[in-house]
């Protein structure tokens, strides 16, 4: 007899839930492809005039989709300060859009799958999508706006797809490998 896994032990999700997690999960199916059978280098290289590279955009993302979703559990203290970021501050996040020496894309994927864990954990098991928190003071955020966790979720929805775009495209620029087409 085989052993249970854990996937016919969680019910299914259905309904508003599993939409996010579906469209989530495709926009992160497009990210992870565009890094499909590259090297180290090769993730690392900027191939456009941009800054971007695809191993850092990977790591981007997992970064801001990990920073989210510790504002849903614990509010815009999870969150930095970013009306007093400091040069250092602005050149950490600077190097969050690079592969830095010693960064691998296989750990940066691994990341990334460990991140995406943790937020289908939590969308599965949110007892109440409206739970909401004050933003974090920023210059891109107006007033004294508030997210629910649906708005959260929708904004990393949304920079998923936005930054799949980039990578395609940084991609494409690589060596002509496209995402879709």
């Amino acid at each position: 007899m085989t052993e249970p896994t854990t996937d016919t032990l969680t019910p299914a999700l259905t309904g508003e839930r599993a939409d996010l997690l579906e469209q989530l999960g495709q926009a992160r199916f497009f990210l992870r492809f565009t890094a499909n059978e590259l090297t180290d280098a090769q993730a690392a290289e900027r191939s456009t005039v941009s800054e971007l590279c695809v191993g850092g955009l990977l790591k981007h993302v997992a970064g801001v989709e990990k920073t989210w979703v510790a504002f849903i559990l614990e509010g815009p203290s999870a969150m930095p300060d970013f009306t007093a970021m400091t040069e250092q501050d602005l050149a950490e996040r600077h190097d969050s859009f690079r592969l830095l020496p010693g960064e691998t894309l296989a750990g940066v994927l691994a990341d990334y799958v460990e991140v995406a864990r943790r937020t289908d954990d939590l969308v599965a098991t949110l007892p109440d999508l409206d739970v909401s928190h004050p933003l974090p003071k920023a210059p891109w955020f107006d007033g004294d706006v508030r997210w629910s966790a649906r708005r959260v979720l929708l904004h990393i929805i949304a920079e998923t797809a936005q930054h799949a775009g980039h990578a395609d495209i940084i991609r494409e620029a690589l060596d002509g490998a496209k995402s879709m087409g």
